[in-house]
């Protein structure tokens, strides 16, 4: 089973979260009342829509994250799963992203997600392993 979907499993189980397909059109999506929280693109790709607030509040500390991936100006991440601490960032991203949600309900405009706009490169290829 990949990490992504252990961390899909994990959060299936979430009352908050419904699934269904990922509106970008690739992957699987997981969507709160509101939104659109988390895409599944691959076995280790993730893009999870936080808002811009909440990018805009955490933006030091998600940018200090080898497994975070920030594009300028979108309300989505991209959460590069390598290992179970990643599902344990993620789960806790996750919690931020739905408290988000019911913040700033539909206070931004619809946008896609950061699908192709990523490229993540594994760490084992940038530490040289």
């Amino acid at each position: 089973m990949t990490l992504a979907q252990r961390a899909l499993e994990r959060l299936q189980d979430w009352p908050d979260l419904t699934a269904g397909p990922a509106s970008c059109g690739t992957g699987q999506a997981l969507r709160s009342v509101h939104d659109e929280i988390i895409h599944f693109h691959s076995d280790r790709d993730v893009d999870l829509n936080l808002t811009r607030r909440a990018v805009q509040r955490f933006h030091y500390d998600l940018g200090g994250s080898s497994a975070i991936h920030l594009v300028p100006g979108s309300r989505w991440v991209t959460v590069h799963l390598d290992c179970e601490t990643d599902i344990d960032l993620l789960m806790s991203l996750v919690s931020i992203a739905l408290k988000a949600h019911q913040t700033w309900p539909a206070a931004e405009p619809p946008s896609g997600c950061n699908f192709h706009r990523v490229t993540v490169l594994h760490r084992d290829s940038v530490l040289g392993g």
